[in-house]
């Protein structure tokens, strides 16, 4: 299945969410892809679409083929966690897309407990974060929220066109 997708991929082709992650949250990741993918959401994970890409040989064609793909990307999700700190790729990621789309990053953390922090990566708290919220129906959607002490949230629709216009809850 994994083969079949990486061959479909073309340049022309475009994505919801480049899902910026440190490998060692694959397993993560994949379940991760699967619940974006689930509510209808192209997502890009480098090592499943370009399968291509020799981890072991690292090249500037490979950082081409990331700035390439992030073009190709309407939103970047940010999965933080405590191995991203490790990551060198995920800085790059950040800081090309920010200057790529700016407005269309989230954070998305993955922590065992709510409210946990990354030291060493401050600057994260610039862009708000991809949180599953419950709605009024009972019915629980992914939503990009951001503010301190007062919540505001957005659909995740909006948030990959570039809408800036987030609604208190």
């Amino acid at each position: 299945m994994l083969s079949e997708e990486t061959a479909a991929v073309r340049e022309t082709d475009r994505f919801d969410i480049f899902l910026s992650h440190c490998v060692a949250d694959a397993d993560v990741i994949l379940g991760v892809k699967t619940l974006l993918e689930e509510a209808g959401n192209n997502v890009y994970v480098d090592w499943i679409v370009d399968s291509q890409l020799e981890r072991s040989r690292v090249t500037p064609a490979t950082a081409d083929v990331l700035r390439s793909r992030m073009r190709q990307s309407e939103s970047l999700f940010f999965a933080t966690s405590t191995s991203s700190p490790d990551s060198k790729w995920m800085p790059w990621e950040l800081g090309y897309f920010d200057g790529l789309r700016q407005g269309r990053i989230a954070i998305l953390p993955l922590v065992a407990t709510e409210g946990a922090a990354f030291l060493g990566q401050e600057y994260l708290g610039l862009y708000p974060k991809v949180e599953r919220l419950e709605r009024r129906n009972g019915r629980s959607d992914v939503f990009v929220t951001k503010g301190a002490g007062t919540q505001t949230f957005m659909e995740l629709s909006a948030f990959k066109s570039g809408s800036s216009t987030f609604r208190s809850y």
